[in-house]
């Protein structure tokens, strides 16, 4: 069984037990969040489509929050001498879904 659910506005195709990593969200370590836009469930073939979204919710918990791999982001302007360097890195969040209910 999976789903396609939106979190943090972005997509996700999720099944029970699994871990990822989604954009930071506002919760702690080990709190327990729901998102119910869900916008497909497959239950073995038996496939819902959400127009837009079903009735369903997804439960997950919130394992920690990290931070990705550095971008270094280097601008130029050839022949002017202008060079500006900088780094950045974005903050996950890494949850742990729980159940599809739907």
């Amino acid at each position: 069984m999976f789903a396609i659910v939106t979190i943090a506005g972005q997509q996700f195709k999720v099944e029970e037990g699994q871990k990822l990593f989604v954009h930071r969200l506002e919760a702690a370590s080990g709190d327990s969040v729901s998102f119910d836009e869900v916008l497909l469930i497959d239950n073995g073939g038996d496939v819902r489509i959400g127009m837009p979204v079903l009735k369903a919710k997804v439960k997950a918990t919130v394992l920690d929050h990290v931070k990705g791999d550095k971008v270094i982001v280097f601008k130029k302007k050839r022949r002017k001498g202008y060079k500006v360097k900088n780094g950045h890195r974005q903050s996950f969040t890494r949850i742990q879904i729980d159940s599809i209910a739907g």
